[in-house]
Parts: structure tokens; sequence; C-alpha cells
């Protein structure tokens, strides 16, 4: 114990009162210092503070795990456990000090109280409550009262989903406070976790989390209680009560207010309230804190500093003996007395402890702190080793350390795994510190620093994965700044705000993170949302200048930019004038959302122009009058496509003039269909079917058919009018393209469908149907088919051979007018397959069959099958468009007239029996006009 001249003195107050700040600047004033602070993590603070204004070559951090002392060290910043003694330095500083009634630690600050002191200046930091024990105990001593700086307040119980920003929720177990966390990671985008078992390195990344403004909560044990400056406006406590080593005790005003203290730094007011299960503070209690008014401690715990090393018996009754002071009171046993109790009762130990140096050996292994806390007899057994090491060789051997160390060295597992091995290279990390333990003190030093590193910097990951929601975080406090959000938008339409993912921009609407939800969710799309507006105005002006080629339009209506859906097809007045309603968030804007309104309704106008530019020509046509006029208007109106039964009546009303004014632009008067074949391409198809399913008001749209085939099978369910629209008719099971119809038309004229025929190769070969497909076609067509078998037979030579049919002109592509009968006749290509009664070749009998048994073939004989009106043609089934040519008589065979609509120029009727030499004009033939002038002219 120093005396004489040096000045003590005593600091005393509540928190925020800058008694630390105070004692710092005290210290530098002098040339040499010492200041001893309750915790390895304060001590770490201060010696930053320090070395920011001296610098790192005359400041010296010792704790139990960290030493640095620098060769010309003037100041020494130290945890209370491990100052130094007899070193006489100027000033002397104890934080704290009112720690000297803690039972656990209480004795080691009552020892610094009465034996430490400073050649000239000596400062104890603490709480009021020690003003008498220190007057009694320290005669000399003057006391300094210093005002907290702000307010106090008590603000009562608030939920954790409520609790305001910068925020610290105390508890008082490992496992309580992972549970708030883990509340506030959901609730309010995480917290920073701080507890005094963290090594200063995690506790240091955790408490920069909180302090850069990426978390807004704090959730600690008691341990920043103990100086810890942080920019704190409120305290929550979890909990009143706390495990202080031996039982579950209701923590005391005094200790409360130590906690509360650190909201509310500088000047700056701050506020303290229970939450969760904490039952509300007693106002005499909740006033008391708020005015720093506690009941003055009485006595201080003390052990004895004075050992006899004589034997361990002897050391053990000086650390057990009483003080002789009214205001002192023994400690409790502590984990080093225990420790020592254990070894005392191992017979190697005794054996080895027979010395005075023996035995201050020994008691210096007994201090070795247990950090494993895994129980007391597992720790006496690590001390037993490591005593046994150092006796024996003197220090600790190499492969020893190293393979204790690499057993530790990993950081993969979760929290709980990572923290237990931080806490047992504590262990090592306090060996490596002790002067003369290890034989190369620099190099053990530095592995266990970097392990403990290492391991920090896992946990530190781990925390934050698991309790901070870095995404949310972000976004709540950039929206809470008010500050401008940076939105970047790739490639593949993922949005990252501030450089956190935070969903995908699908063309102009914004899909939010489907794993965020509740208040993270609606934090990230509002964020999200107004960190986009730049990004829509951009997206639409690219958009505006896009090529009509990057967009296109669905089977549903839907329309694409690219692979994104940008709006869709609504019905206009008309059907060839779709309007367009655009897919873009609100947020977005109404610029944003009348730039691709318009861009999309240029699109789809154009696209309708190109593809029905025959029909809107059509429209347009002022040359056309009377009824070619109404039926351009018919055409149009039914998109191209008109099946002939629908306008009859219309079609037999048409004078040469209007039909030939019709051709002009491109309609075909077919047998069964009146339509432009232009617009039976798949493309216009495709297109013809959405505009339909708008006009017709179908909640969902059919298919286009794929392209190219001649027939498909006919769509069950289909709404009315769909073959037509597709640009095919309805026949039996299959449906049929409309040009090949016509062609099968032309080439069923030249039959006897009343005495009745069978199909040809070439009917075949267009349709490209087997026998009984085809039959079946023909059913759908009004024809009857009769089902026979006769004897197959080789034809001898076919009647036409394949070579000269082939020569027979083709006929009219989908492009021409209507065929006549010149033109009906297609190339025969039927194969086996499709082969008929009189020009199938007879395939040659097995060698093994029998003579006596010919093979049988199957046939078809179609009629006409619809019924007749007597004087009149056949009946047109007005709906289906079924119905064989027109024509009121037959001729010898029986079978209907062969042209489409023959009738003479100007006639509303037929003539009963055309004579058989002179075939009435076909008005529909583009040549009528010239024919009929060379027959008057006979």
């Amino acid at each position: 114990m120093v005396s004489g001249s040096s000045r003590v003195v005593a600091v005393l107050g509540p928190t925020n009162t800058g008694k630390t700040h105070y004692a710092i600047e005290r210290m530098l004033g002098y040339r040499t210092g010492v200041i001893g602070l309750p915790l390895r993590l304060l001590a770490r603070e201060v010696y930053d503070k320090i070395v920011a204004i001296r610098g790192p070559s005359v400041v010296a951090l010792v704790t139990g795990e960290e030493r640095i002392v620098p060769p010309r060290t003037q100041y020494w910043v130290c945890t209370v456990e491990a100052m130094p003694e007899g070193m006489g330095a100027d000033f002397v500083a104890i934080d704290e000090i009112q720690l000297c009634a803690d039972p656990e630690r209480g004795h080691v600050f009552t020892d610094r109280l009465l034996r430490s002191r400073g050649t000239n200046e000596t400062l104890f930091l603490g709480s009021d409550t020690m003003r008498g024990p220190i007057a009694a105990l320290v005669p000399e001593v003057q006391f300094v009262r210093r005002e907290r700086m702000s307010q106090l307040v008590y603000t009562g119980s608030k939920k954790i989903s409520r609790m305001p920003a910068r925020s610290a929720i105390v508890g008082f177990s490992v496992d309580n406070v992972y549970a708030i966390a883990e509340l506030l990671r959901r609730q309010k985008g995480g917290a920073a976790v701080v507890m005094g078992a963290l090594s200063p390195r995690t506790r240091n990344a955790q408490v920069d989390l909180y302090q850069n403004g990426e978390v807004d909560y704090l959730v600690a044990t008691d341990a920043i209680g103990m100086g810890l400056n942080l920019d704190v406006n409120h305290v929550a406590f979890s909990s009143l009560t706390k495990f202080d080593g031996r039982r579950m005790r209701p923590l005391a005003p005094n200790e409360l207010a130590q906690i509360a203290g650190r909201a509310g730094r500088g000047m700056s007011d701050g506020t303290f309230g229970v939450t969760g299960e904490a039952p509300p503070l007693d106002e005499g209690v909740a006033q008391a804190i708020m005015d720093s008014r506690f009941t003055p401690m009485k006595k201080l715990n003390w052990r004895n500093a004075a050992l006899r090393f004589g034997s361990i018996d002897a050391l053990i009754t000086s650390l057990e003996a009483n003080p002789n002071d009214e205001h002192l009171i023994k400690a409790r046993p502590a984990d080093d007395l225990n420790a020592l109790k254990s070894l005392s009762q191992v017979t190697e130990v005794v054996a080895r402890a027979s010395d005075p140096q023996s035995i201050r050996l020994l008691w210096d292994v007994c201090r070795i702190p247990d950090f494993r806390g895994i129980s007391h007899a597992e720790h006496a057994s690590l001390l037993e080793v490591i005593y046994g090491h150092l006796h024996e060789r003197g220090s600790i051997p190499d492969d020893f350390m190293a393979r204790q160390i690499r057993r530790i060295d990993q950081t993969q597992g979760d929290i709980d795994a990572l923290s237990k091995r931080l806490a047992y290279i504590r262990t090592w990390t306090y060996v490596a510190q002790r002067n003369g333990w290890v034989r190369d003190e620099s190099h053990w030093r530095d592995e266990t620093r970097t392990v403990e590193d290492r391991l920090s910097d896992a946990l530190h990951e781990r925390l934050t994965q698991r309790f901070v929601d870095r995404r949310t975080s972000v976004l709540l406090r950039r929206l809470k700044q008010k500050e401008a959000l940076l939105a970047e938008v790739n490639d593949k339409g993922e949005v990252t705000v501030e450089g956190e993912f935070v969903g995908r921009l699908e063309g102009f609407r914004f899909t939010p993170d489907k794993s965020a939800q509740g208040t993270e969710a609606k934090a990230l799309k509002s964020a999200s949302l107004q960190a986009l507006a730049p990004q829509f105005h951009l997206r639409a002006d690219r958009f505006y200048n896009a090529p009509d080629t990057e967009i296109d339009f669905t089977d549903q209506g839907g329309l694409m930019w690219g692979e994104y859906a940008v709006g869709k097809l609504v019905a206009g007045a008309e059907p060839l004038k779709p309007m367009v309603e655009v897919f873009v968030d609100e947020a977005a804007g109404p610029d944003v959302e009348q730039k691709v309104q318009r861009r999309l309704q240029h699109f789809i106008d154009r696209k309708v122009a190109a593809l029905f530019e025959p029909l809107l020509n059509l429209s347009r046509d002022e040359e056309l009058t009377g009824l070619a006029k109404g039926f351009a208007f018919r055409m149009v109106e039914a998109l191209g496509v008109l099946p002939r039964a629908q306008v009859a009546q219309e079609v037999k009303d048409l004078d040469q003039d209007a039909r030939g004014a019709l051709r002009k632009h491109g309609i075909r008067f077919g047998q069964f269909t009146i339509f432009m074949p232009l617009l039976l391409k798949p493309a216009p198809t495709r297109l013809r079917l959405v505009l339909w399913a708008l006009s017709s008001g179908l909640q969902e749209f059919p298919e286009a058919p794929p392209p190219g085939l001649v027939t498909l099978p006919v769509a069950k369910d289909a709404p009315q009018g769909y073959d037509t629209m597709c640009g095919y008719r309805d026949a039996g099971e299959r449906s049929i393209r409309i040009d090949m119809l016509e062609r099968l038309a032309d080439m069923l004229r030249a039959e006897d469908s009343r005495g009745g025929f069978e199909a040809k190769p070439d009917m075949l070969s267009i349709t490209g149907m087997t026998l009984e497909q085809f039959a079946d076609l023909m059913q759908g067509l009004g024809y009857k088919a009769e089902r026979g078998e006769r004897e197959k037979v080789k034809a001898v030579a076919a009647e036409q051979p394949a070579a000269e049919a082939a020569e027979q002109p083709a006929a009219e592509d989908s492009a021409a007018p209507e065929a006549t009968s010149e033109e009906a006749a297609a190339p025969a290509e039927a194969s086996a397959e499709a082969t008929t009664s009189t020009e199938a070749a007879a395939e040659a009998p097995a060698p093994d069959a029998a003579p006596d048994e010919p093979e049988a073939e199957v046939f078809y004989t179609f009629t006409w099958g619809r019924q007749r009106q007597q004087n009149r043609g056949p009946r047109r089934e007005q709906g289906q468009g079924k119905g064989k040519p027109r024509g009121k008589p037959q001729d010898g065979r029986g079978k209907p007239h062969g042209k489409k609509g023959g009738k003479p120029q100007g006639a509303k009727s037929f003539s009963a029996r055309p004579p058989k030499k002179e075939k009435a004009i076909d008005p529909d033939n583009p040549f009528a006009a010239a024919l009929m002038g060379l027959k008057d002219g006979n």
C-alpha cells in the first residue's frame, strides 16, 4: 500500500457523468499512469481511445487474455485483476469501484481500494453508494460529486414489437438474449448481441453493427452496465432477476440503475422500462433510479492479500482469514480457492507442492479463470495437468499446446459450438500471457490470438446471419432517413436496393422476395418501390424505343416484352381494333403507365395492319357499293373467313361485277367457305383467333392449331365457330383445312354422288387420310359411306400411270381464285395405305398362302345423304355450312350439278336440266363475262 502525500479522490455519481473520460484526461496529464477497468471489453475501448491520442508505442493493454506491452510503455490500461503491482506510477485509477460489493469479484476491487495508489494521484470512480465505506477505509480521500449530464425517465412497459429505435434490451441468460434477438430479427430487421462472454473482437464487431446504424436494436446482458459507451436512447429489462452463480435473486435498485443509465449519452436524455415477461417497476424503485438515490453500501467483500506459502494448508488458511474491520466481510470462496482446495486432495499435486516456490506456482495455476464453465471437477483436472507440466519441465511443452489449440481451431458449427471453442481458447490465451509458462511466449501468444480472432469472426458472422436481416434493417434505416435509395436491376430482372436483393422486376411490375413476411415484407416493398421509381422511367424509355420484334402477343391475349408480361389485349369497338390494358405498378406513376400503353397500342395496331392488310384494304375500298359493300362489311366482321351457308342468300344476290370487285381483294368464293387465302397463313390465323376470342367475350382463349396440317382432330368443347376461325371445317372426327376442302369439292363434282363412287388416291393424298378416316370425313360433309369387303385383285395396268398423273395441272394454291374443273385435279401421290378398289395394286400372296383363300380388302361407297326438296336444289343446312353444291336438277347419273353456285348471269334460279353438251357458264369464273359474250355472239 502506497502512502504519503499522494492525492486520493473519489469521483462519485450516477452513470453518464463523464467519470471515465475525466480519469483518462487526468492520467494523460502525468508521465505514467495505470487505470483498472471492470471488463476486458471496456479495457479495450479505453485502450483504443488513448492510443488514438498518444499512439501505440507508449500504451499497454493487459488483461487476463491479452497483453500488449511496448518497450516504452507509459500508460497501462488493465482489467482490475491484471493491474501490475509495485510499479510506482504517477497516477492510478479504479473504475466502477462499487463492485467492491460484488459477491464474486468484490474482494479484488476492495484490495485495489485499500492497496493501490499513484505517487501523485489516485482516483476511485463509481456510484454514490460507496461514499460511506470509502470514507471509513480511506481517511485521506477527497470526494467529488458529478451530476448526470442528461435526464433518465421511466416509461413503463412496452412490447418488443413496439420498442423504439436505438433501444437496448437486457436479458440475464444466453437463451433469453438469443430469443429476444430472434424476435427482433423477424419484426425489426435484426439486433446486435453483446455479452460478457464474447471476445473483444466479436463484441466490437457486434457493437459496430449497432453504432453504424445497420441495426437499431441491441440485445445484451448486464455487461453493458459496466461503462460501455453506446448510443442508446432506451433500455428495456426483459427480466428483473438474475442468477448470481448460486441462486436466482432480484436485481437491486442500484444494479438496475447501473444498466438503465446506459440510456442517453452526453446531453441526450434517455428512457428505461420493462418488456416481455418482466413486471412493471415499483413506483418507488423507478423514482429512485431517476433520482439516483440508493441505499448506501455498508460492507465490502474482502479477502486476505497477505498470503503464506509455507504449505498448501497454510495458504488455504491465509485465504480464509477473517477481516478485522467492521466495514469488511469475508468474501465467499471464489473459483481459485475452490480449485486450490480440490487440488490439495490430489496426492501427486501435494507431493510436488513441497516448497514455497512450488506452492506459489500452484496458486498461480489455480487463478486461471474457469472460462469453460463445464464443472469444478473438470476445471480442477485441467489445472492439475498444467501444474504438472510447469512443475516438472518449467514450461508447458510445445506439442501439448499445439494439440490443445489444434482441437479448438475449427470455425464450422453453430453459435453455441463457436462460443464453446472461444471459451476454451481463452484458457490457452491466458496461459500464453503468463511470463515463463511457455518456451516461445511470442509464438504462442500469436497462435492463440490468431485462433481467437478466427473464432471471433466466425461467431460474429453466425450471430449476424441468425439475428440480423441486413436487407430489412438497411432499407428501414434509409427510409427513416428519407434518403434516396439506390436500386439496380440486372439482366435477369433481379432487383437490389443498397446492394440487398429485394425481389424481381418483371416488365413493369415488381414482385418482392417471397422469403420476406409480415413487417419485413411491408418494409421491403415500400423501400423497393421508392427506389425503383427511376428504374421504371428508364425501363419505360427503353421499352418505348424497342422494335416490334421484341414485343409479341400470346394465344391468351397477353402482351409480352421478351419474357415479361407487360399488358393484355381487351375488346375494342370493332374486332380489328383491340385495346390495350397495361401491367404497370401504381408506384411507377402515370407517365410510365401512359408511355407503356401508347407503345403497346402502336404495336398491336401495326400488327393488325400488317397481318390483315387485305381485309383492311377491303374495308377502305370506296369503290365498293351496294351489295358488294355490304358483303365486304360481313367479311371484315368475320375476320376474313365466312361459312358459305351463313351468307348463301347474299352470295346469290351478288352480280358478276360485285363478285369481280370482291375478287380483286383476294376473296375466294368456295363451295363451302368464302375466304381470303392470304389470311389462312399461320400468323394471321393466330391473331384472328385472339381477336375473335376478345370480341366474343371468351374467358379462356382457344389455342391456334399447329401450322401446316391439312387435317387435325376436332377440338372437343371448343366454342362455336372455332373451327372457322382456325381456317378449318369440322367434319366427323377431324377438321379439314378449308382451302383443301375446296380442292376436294372440285374432285367430288366429277363423281356420281347418287349412284355411288369410291375414293380416289388423289382424294386421300390431299387430305393425308387413311380410307377409314376419309369415310368419316365424307360423312361429316353430308355423304353416306357404305362399308364393304371384296377379293383383292392385282391390277394388270393402272388406268392412269403415275407419271401421267403427275403431269396434270395442280389445283390452285391458297392464293388463287376458286377452283374450276380444269384446276381440280391434284397429283396422284397416294401411298399403298391409301389405295382404293379401282386403282390399288394387289399385293402378291405370301408363299405359304393357300391359293383358294384370296386376300380381302375393305372399300367404301359414297352417296349424297342429305334430303332434297322437290323442284329445288339440295337444301343447305343453316348454321352448319355443310351443304353440297347448289343446283336444282340432277344430271343423268343423279349427282349434284358440277359447278359451285353455278347460275346464269343475272338469273336467280337454275334451268331445269342444262343441255349435256352446253354447260352453264359459271358466274364465279373470272372469264365468265368473256365467255358469255362469245356465246351471245354465236
